[in-house]
């Protein structure tokens, strides 16, 4: 592989975006709320739909305190019943008791986010289970590309375009090929900032719901796994109850140097979000109330997936009164409150820092802050052992370090090392946009970071966290 293509690969100013969100949120909400499903069956009774007290700013509310950027809903999920008054179907709110027909669930949503800081992104379901048209090509795509139109013209700015690829028919069911060009087309057309996600070119799926990650993310990987087609053969097929949780470990590297070994296609910069829920389902379900997952739990999701060079998309669905569960309110509070905490740990006094080429003062002291995205180190092209020293006025109890590099450059490190006075605590691949390394907290005086391997150039900022 060619190193200067290899650490040249970089983001697109969508991608940029839509990488320093860091975390948002995924709302599950329509027909399969009130009739306690997870895949509807199709041409479910719109009368069904009547959320008696339905309050979006609450959801906004809980969301914003777990420190959430944006939000995507579902506008339609499989069964295809339309949270919007779509000129395409009778299949929508608008046939519905919910405020005598005249409601516009994504009208309110979206300007509730924007409301509340956050940014707004649509999930349109590629499978309709009620559209006639559905298995058809054209007539189907046609159909499909005018309610994205609807979505993309009448709702503001998107910052994501979710596209799955789940499908449910069987041996003889309707088959339907999507033209996943043209739907891009119109995307970039209405929506040039929105990033296309999943079963799209700019943002991967990390290839489970369960919030696992990959031990090792790389935002540089082969272009051929921007396939959608690739992504829905991975999707899940049927609605099993299992696949939720389900983790495949068959694609655990996909971009290391060892990876990309005899490799000699095209690369893409694709980065991965990691998706899961707060609770087994992606729909709510009553009986699922006590088994939210803990804010603890979510939390290491966060570490690991914020942390790992990916974003995170956490689901948390709306009961059939349209209001968030109590359990659900609390988990996110708590992840907010340890996320901050965890923020607020990230020393910045009683600190010197020293470089093995390439340094001042100056820049170490703007590269305290590892959000700053201006604040980046780089050393010189002949320091054979490029790292960052960090000493302590007094000794700490250091329990992780936060590393980023400057990824508008591409992702160039391949391996480093963090030393806690002088002993290996951990090493680790891929640092990308952020890296979270954690270890079982030392009183120390020097953390050192040593860049072991990387393709030409690296760029590196961090910060230490010390101990509660």
């Amino acid at each position: 592989m060619n190193e200067d293509y290899l650490a040249n690969i970089r983001p697109s100013h969508r991608q940029l975006h839509w990488q320093h969100m860091e975390m948002y949120a995924f709302i599950h909400f329509g027909m399969n709320t009130m009739t306690d499903r997870e895949w509807g069956l199709g041409n479910e009774d719109p009368e069904l739909f009547d959320p008696d007290a339905l309050d979006v700013d609450q959801w906004m509310d809980a969301l914003a305190s777990a420190g959430m950027t944006g939000v995507i809903l579902t506008c339609k999920h499989h069964d295809g019943f339309c949270l919007w008054p779509s000129a395409y179907t009778e299949h929508t709110l608008a046939s519905s008791p919910w405020k005598g027909g005249k409601g516009d669930l994504v009208r309110e949503v979206s300007d509730s986010a924007r409301r509340h800081g956050m940014e707004f992104g649509i999930y349109l379901s590629p499978w309709d289970r009620t559209e006639r048209t559905y298995g058809e090509g054209k007539a189907y795509d046609d159909f499909y590309v005018g309610q994205l139109i609807e979505l993309l013209t009448h709702y503001g700015p998107i910052f994501s375009v979710w596209l799955d690829g789940a499908c449910g028919e069987g041996a003889n069911g309707r088959k339907q090929t999507y033209d996943w060009q043209r739907y891009y087309h119109v995307i970039r057309a209405l929506q040039p900032e929105a990033v296309i996600s999943v079963c799209g070119p700019d943002v991967r799926w990390c290839g489970n719901e369960a919030g696992h990650t990959r031990a090792n993310e790389w935002s540089v990987v082969p272009e051929s796994l921007r396939s959608a087609e690739l992504t829905a053969s991975k999707s899940q097929h049927s609605d099993d109850g299992r696949f939720s949780r389900v983790v495949s470990s068959d694609t655990d590297d996909l971009g290391s140097r060892k990876a990309l070994q005899g490799y000699t296609g095209p690369l893409a910069w694709y980065p991965a979000e990691v998706n899961t829920s707060s609770r087994h389902g992606w729909f709510h379900h009553p009986a699922e109330d006590s088994q939210v997952r803990s804010a603890d739990e979510m939390f290491e999701i966060w570490c690991r997936s914020v942390g790992g060079n990916s974003t995170l998309l956490l689901n948390v669905p709306p009961n059939k009164h349209g209001l968030l569960a109590q359990s659900d309110v609390d988990m996110l509070r708590g992840l907010g409150q340890r996320i901050q905490d965890f923020k607020s740990r990230c020393i910045t006094d009683g600190v010197h820092i020293g470089f093995s080429s390439n340094g001042d003062d100056e820049l170490a002291e703007r590269l305290l802050s590892p959000a700053d995205d201006g604040s980046f180190w780089a050393p010189a092209a002949d320091d054979g052992k490029p790292g960052i020293e960090i000493d302590f006025d007094v000794p700490r109890r250091v329990e992780a370090v936060v590393l980023r590099e400057q990824i508008r450059q591409g992702q160039r490190i391949d391996r480093l090392n963090v030393y806690l006075d002088g002993r290996l605590a951990v090493s680790a691949g891929s640092v990308g946009y952020q890296r979270i390394l954690r270890f079982e907290p030392q009183t120390v005086k020097r953390v050192s970071v040593v860049i072991t391997e990387s393709r030409l150039q690296p760029t590196l900022a961090l910060a230490v966290a010390v101990g509660g």
